[in-house]
């Protein structure tokens, strides 16, 4: 079997996953990892799934178009290259920096900007504005793996210069101890 990733967007609405998971089923593919949510009023969905070798990802996106177009859905397939996933594993340590303050362009830039520049991975990325000047009311929260051997102090600080810069508060917790933290 080979990889495929899915790509699934358009104006959310029930039954979106049913008619993506179906039509996988019915061409003799296995979802193996799925991520979806909704931005606003839209759908966002990621598929990685096996696909039988004789299935080429371009009919594969042929057969979802059929069933997701008239849902007003765009859909893209494409080869998952062979590559070696990025892990860290045992070489980094997961953290969350939580991030406060009014809404202007430029924000995710920034803090992302300096999260890359110490081979910081992003794992996941949640932003919500709702506009306006209210602080509490746009807020980010970025799950990072940071490498063992970063400079943590050097890159709390170079974070929390950003988020002076860019008017914001920041926190840049362990997952360990904002998880425990914000345990509902």
């Amino acid at each position: 079997m080979k990889k495929v990733i899915i790509s699934v967007f358009g104006p959310d609405r029930p039954g979106i996953l049913a008619a993506v998971s179906r039509v996988l089923h019915e061409q003799d593919c296995n979802i193996e990892n799925v991520t979806q949510t909704i931005l606003q009023s839209e759908f966002s969905g990621s598929f990685i799934a096996d696909m039988p070798e004789h299935l080429a990802a371009a009919t594969l996106n042929h057969f979802l178009g059929q069933v997701l177009a008239p849902m007003r859905l765009h859909v893209h397939v494409n080869d998952l290259e062979s590559a070696t996933p990025i892990t860290t594993g045992a070489n980094a340590e997961p953290f969350v920096i939580t991030t406060r303050g009014p809404d202007r362009k430029g924000l995710v830039a920034g803090v992302t900007h300096v999260i890359a520049s110490y081979g910081v991975n992003v794992t996941r990325l949640q932003a919500v504005f709702k506009g306006g000047d209210n602080p509490g009311d746009n807020i980010m929260i970025y799950e990072v793996d940071v490498p063992v051997t970063t400079n943590t102090h050097a890159f709390h600080r170079d974070l929390q210069d950003k988020a002076v810069e860019l008017g914001l508060v920041i926190s840049i917790q362990h997952r360990r101890i904002f998880e425990a933290i914000n345990r509902v």
